[in-house]
């Protein structure tokens, strides 16, 4: 108990650490100090696709189609101790990122260096101490650079307000940055608006909002669909159709409070923490039952045996861990997020969901095979050929994983610059129409109806599987007749006393 409680404090320590440093699309700077790249000192002020601005027919400057980067009390501080002197320049810079090589230069094919340099300054190409720019020969008027300096006693300055309108779509990013040695401890302050043609949104998220809504309508076809026939035939539900009746709910959930999350960002401007923290939670639960519902049935619970036995605290500490991992790692990439660029030093985060996953993937996949084979020895032949479509389908989803992933990996060895931000949202969006895919074919699979009970476990001694057994070993059959394999005279007698067997018997004596 104490180490949950640890683990749940680490778990929320971290989740305020990430709101602390970014709680909005407006991009607020506390304080950040410069740091040194080459011989400039540099703070990233943000990066986000952005949506050229509409067309303004009526000559009105302001319109709620306008795309703009708006600066607002940008203050720069330096410490009183070096405030003794006036200063270079210390500019904001702006630019698209097509025209990431107009900023910088080197003298004599040398170092390519951001802030000009004696040598540079003698080709007559820049003054010394400024940042090195040239006009872009694909966006006139770009990059767009300007800056405030210190006077002598200055302990403060302050850039004056200003609002860069975006008529390209593009990638565009904003730089502050410093060419002075004796301003090693410049911090800067303040915020800036970033805004899209449509709302608040970075341009990558965008879409994202519509999908969510689209998302939530399937999930509500879905369930709709299915609580029908959890109604209908609600005397016949297994536990395992339960099961699947809490993965749909929390998917619904998950669905809404994500198309929510983005609608109140878009409108606002500011990211709604909770709903964000919800949906991220919400969506992190679900993930972690439906893997542990897929691993049960593969061991073939409530199917055809009654419980996991000694597997069961493996299967909860596994789910456990998934649970936690994938929880960091959303908030990480979610609570928060603004810019369009993630982190690197995010990555690290990604590693331990992937192996887990991945150890997911071996686990069922090595438990199917074992109950396949058991299956197919005591010739349960309703049951088999469920299992067998269900193996079918996991494996389609498997490869197309895999292939998504190769995919996924060569668009972003591809899109070091993030050049391709239109389609990034094709990327997360396509887990979840897989993950929606899978719970579509489950529950046809293994939708509530009259006979439902016939994939049931019936605690017949030849349906006891080892509790612990997870190989390939196979068990010789009783020589006791199983409930799913009749023989013909047999199946007369009993239709004989009982007048006639089910539907599901007729449709096995067929089969056989």
């Amino acid at each position: 108990m104490p180490k949950l409680r640890n683990t749940l404090f680490l778990l929320y320590l971290l989740f305020f650490c990430f709101v602390f440093f970014s709680e909005a699309s407006v991009h607020e700077y506390n304080g950040q100090k410069f740091v040194s790249k080459g011989n400039a000192f540099v703070v990233h002020g943000g990066s986000e696709g952005i949506y050229s601005s509409f067309a303004d027919t009526l000559n009105v400057t302001a319109t709620a189609g306008d795309s703009f980067v708006r600066f607002e009390k940008i203050t720069f501080r330096r410490p009183k101790e070096s405030s003794n002197f006036s200063s270079h320049s210390i500019q904001a810079i702006v630019f698209e990122v097509e025209d990431r090589e107009a900023i910088g230069g080197s003298a004599y094919g040398g170092q390519r260096a951001v802030c000009c340099t004696a040598d540079l300054a003698k080709l007559g190409v820049c003054s010394e101490g400024e940042i090195i720019h040239r006009p872009s020969t694909k966006n006139p008027g770009w990059p767009k650079v300007f800056g405030v300096s210190f006077s002598e006693d200055d302990e403060a300055t302050t850039l004056p307000l200003k609002s860069i309108q975006i008529t390209k779509t593009g990638m565009y990013n904003l730089y502050f940055i410093h060419c002075d040695l004796n301003l090693k401890d410049l911090t800067v302050e303040g915020k800036t608006v970033w805004k899209n043609p449509t709302g608040y949104l970075p341009g990558r998220m965008a879409p994202l909002m519509n999908f969510y809504g689209f998302m939530s309508l399937a999930f509500v076809i879905l369930g709709i669909f299915w609580f029908l026939q959890y109604a209908r035939f609600w005397r016949e539900v297994l536990p395992l159709q339960n099961c699947i009746t809490l993965v749909i709910t929390l998917g619904m959930l998950e669905m809404a409070l994500w198309y929510f999350d983005y609608a109140e960002f878009n409108g606002s401007g500011t990211r709604p923490v909770g709903i964000t923290m919800w949906a991220v939670t919400f969506d992190t639960i679900k993930r972690t039952i439906a893997r542990i519902i897929i691993l049960m049935v593969s061991m073939g619970y409530g199917v055809v045996r009654p419980t996991l036995g000694g597997l069961t605290s493996k299967v909860t500490m596994l789910g456990a861990t998934f649970f936690l991992a994938s929880e960091i790692l959303e908030l990480v990439e979610n609570v928060g997020a603004v810019s369009d660029l993630s982190g690197k030093a995010r990555l690290f985060l990604v590693l331990p969901v992937a192996i887990l996953d991945a150890f997911f993937i071996l686990w069922i996949f090595t438990s199917l095979s074992s109950t396949l084979n058991k299956l197919q020895t005591r010739r349960m032949v309703a049951k088999l050929d469920i299992y067998r479509k269900f193996t079918n389908a996991l494996a389609v989803a498997v490869i197309v994983s895999v292939g998504w992933i190769c995919y996924e990996i060569y668009f972003k060895a591809n899109d070091v610059y993030n050049e391709q931000w239109q389609n990034a949202w094709i990327i997360p969006a396509f887990w979840q129409i897989l993950s929606f895919s899978l719970l579509c074919v489950i529950c046809v699979l293994w939708a509530p109806s009259q006979n439902s009970t016939r994939y049931a476990y019936s605690g017949e001694a030849n349906e006891d599987f080892d509790k612990d057994d997870t190989n390939l070993t196979l068990i010789k059959p009783s020589p006791t007749p199983s409930k799913d394999f009749r023989t013909a005279p047999e199946t007369r007698t009993v239709q004989g006393s009982n007048g006639a067997s089910s539907n599901g018997d007729l449709e096995e004596d067929k089969t056989e």
